[in-house]
């Protein structure tokens, strides 16, 4: 039977998968149903797994045809963490828990590499090496990837690279993309407390306002990216949370102001950093108030290698058509496979989960965007997700050894 044959008859089981840990999402590091669901499913097929690296991290061991002697090995990630949100959507498979939601599609991801790993568990012989399914918690805020990493992932399974893929809607359903350099920004995020002497309204000239000053300070962050970076660069500042204040006749004592930045290299990563503190003591001084400032660094940014996006870009043209194989727009949002990409090459793709017309009866109404409550994965998507990475790994490891 054909790959595409055996994707498209296996489809239904696979489905029901999916949407299995749709109804069920479980948040990072929680993951124990959805790491045994797997754990079961790989160990049915014949697939030895190993538990526990990041938590509830699960890692399926797919020798070819070699039986894992000659060490040749490649590694495929899927995120299997849901978000902290309510659900809009009221169809049959919609979350069951009450605040927890697939709404980044980590239950296609985990579905597609299951998908994958059922074809190549039945046709090992078309492997000339090591596949490693790399099934990750915690993806959206935990680190889960870094998490495996420090607990031995690469130590463990030797690999020469690892790949990752995410859907992406609003991209043409029927495309796929993938580009060489920054696919996804670093995240961080800072905290700025500003401490004046509070006091009554009507008498300014007896407090130290902190107010005026954190408004300063919210418009001077602004022209880091225009005044200090170079245009050629990216990055973003983002003061997104401003706490001051209990009553309209009462001057605060404080003013706290949250954010993130965002950027696509660790050189301008490091100029936003030291500017912004520049910024907030160099204003507080000349206002004499107080301030505090802390900035924490959460993901780095995610750096494809040439070579291997290159590779999967070819492997995409067999999937879905050179013509629908894009180059793939870098994005300001997160991703923590960039820990990975740290430690091997490797490149994290993208397939379009097209603009929300799969969605069933009942969903929320809301556009079908990532971390939006009326999202839903599109199942359409199963089939081409895992011929995808079964070629890939085929290809990859017919390669010689570098």
């Amino acid at each position: 039977m054909s790959l595409t044959a055996f994707l498209a008859d296996q489809a239904p089981q696979i489905t029901a998968i999916r949407r299995d840990l749709h109804a069920h999402p479980e948040l990072c590091f929680e993951e124990v149903r959805t790491a045994d669901l797997v754990a079961a499913t790989l160990t049915g097929w014949g697939i030895p797994v190993h538990r526990g690296l990041g938590t509830t991290g699960v890692v399926g061991i797919l020798h070819g045809r070699d039986g894992g002697t000659n060490g040749k090995a490649i590694g495929l990630r899927a995120d299997m963490d849901a978000l902290p949100m309510q659900e809009f959507n009221t169809f049959s498979h919609a979350s069951q828990h009450a605040g927890k939601m697939h709404a980044c599609g980590h239950d296609g991801h985990t579905a597609m590499l299951l998908a994958a790993a059922q074809y190549l568990a039945a046709h090992r012989d078309s492997l000339d090496g090591t596949v490693y399914l790399i099934f990750q918690p915690a993806e959206e805020g935990g680190g889960g990837a870094r998490e495996m990493v420090k607990d031995g992932l690469f130590t463990q399974f030797p690999m020469q690279a690892v790949f990752g893929m995410h859907n992406w809607p609003g991209m043409r359903e029927g495309t796929m993309a993938v580009g060489p350099g920054p696919a996804m920004a670093s995240s961080n995020e800072f905290k700025i407390v500003v401490r004046g002497k509070g006091g009554h309204a009507a008498m300014p000239h007896m407090v130290l306002d902190p107010v005026p000053v954190a408004a300063q300070i919210i418009t001077a962050l602004q022209t880091i990216v225009s005044r200090n970076v170079k245009p050629i660069e990216a990055g973003v500042v983002s003061v997104t949370m401003v706490h001051a204040g209990e009553a309209t006749n009462v001057v605060p004592d404080s003013v706290e102001l949250q954010g993130t930045v965002r950027t696509f290299t660790l050189e301008v990563l490091d100029l936003i950093e030291r500017r912004m503190e520049e910024v907030v003591r160099g204003t507080c001084a000349a206002h004499g108030v107080q301030c505090t400032f802390e900035f924490v660094r959460n993901y780095p940014p995610t750096i494809n290698t040439a070579p291997e996006a290159d590779f999967a870009r070819r492997v995409m043209a067999q999937v879905v058509g050179e013509a629908n194989a894009l180059p793939q727009e870098p994005s300001m949002g997160a991703e923590d496979f960039a820990f990975m990409l740290l430690e091997k090459p490797g490149a994290y793709c993208f397939i379009a989960n097209g603009d929300g017309d799969h969605r069933a009866m009942g969903h929320g109404g809301g556009p079908c965007t990532l971390h939006n409550p009326s999202y839903d994965f599109n199942d359409a998507l199963i089939p081409r997700g895992a011929a995808f990475w079964v070629l890939l790994a085929q290809q990859w490891l017919e390669q010689p050894t570098r």
